[in-house]
């Protein structure tokens, strides 16, 4: 994680206003992270081959879900996908978007307050662990602990820098320095939201969580990683 200077922040404040922003960002959510000629589409491709690779078959649990772009991707090798998001207006666009797929359940909630009530052969989440508070890292790792089965295993994708910190469009503000993990965005007239925003360097992530009992390998393209752990205990 660059830098160790963290703002003290309300942990729970600030993830109820970046579930909010979610909530209202919902609508444009497609078009502002995908947006004609994406410069960072061949990076994409990429995380996608990954994927492919890894073949995430069974029952797999999806964190933080959002509009299904991903799910798409692990139902054409998952037995079911549990999409876990709390944002009801992303489910419904996911919704539309698999055509109410049947292999799909969907959960609204807040993945710091939910409790798994079954156990996944793959736990996958895109996007989200740079939303993880520090001080929840451990705690949001003992969930994914806690839904996956015996010899589950996890596929993670996120960025490992800003990749829009050249673009108008998406560009980071950070109020205090890119050392604090917690940036501003505006959507308009709903207002300005602050977001948890940790940018990992990946040989850390992988120490640490080694040091949690993960045995787990990162890979680098471009500004994004993806990862592949399973327990070690």
């Amino acid at each position: 994680m660059k830098g160790r200077m963290i703002a003290h922040v309300d942990d729970k404040a600030i993830i109820e206003e970046q579930i909010e922003y979610y909530r209202r960002r919902a609508p444009e959510y497609d078009e502002t992270s995908f947006p004609p000629g994406d410069p960072l589409a061949p990076y994409g491709h990429q995380l996608e081959k990954a994927l492919e690779r890894f073949r995430p078959s069974g029952r797999v649990l999806e964190i933080a879900s959002g509009t299904g772009a991903w799910t798409a991707y692990l139902l054409r090798h998952a037995a079911t996908v549990t999409a876990l998001d709390s944002s009801a207006e992303m489910h419904d666009l996911s919704r539309t978007r698999l055509g109410n797929d049947p292999r799909v359940q969907y959960i609204q909630a807040n993945v710091f307050s939910w409790e798994p009530d079954a156990t996944y052969d793959v736990v996958f989440f895109a996007n989200w662990l740079s939303h993880v508070p520090p001080s929840s890292f451990d705690r949001f790792w003992r969930i994914v602990r806690d839904a996956l089965a015996p010899r589950g295993r996890v596929f993670l994708v996120d960025e490992a820098e800003d990749p829009w910190r050249n673009e108008e469009l998406l560009r980071e503000d950070f109020p205090e320095g890119p050392s604090v993990p917690v940036v501003r965005r505006s959507l308009g007239a709903s207002g300005t939201f602050r977001i948890v925003k940790v940018f990992w360097r990946p040989k850390e992530l992988q120490s640490r969580l080694r040091e949690l009992g993960w045995d787990v390998a990162i890979h680098v393209t471009g500004p994004f990683y993806w990862g592949e752990a399973r327990r070690t205990r």
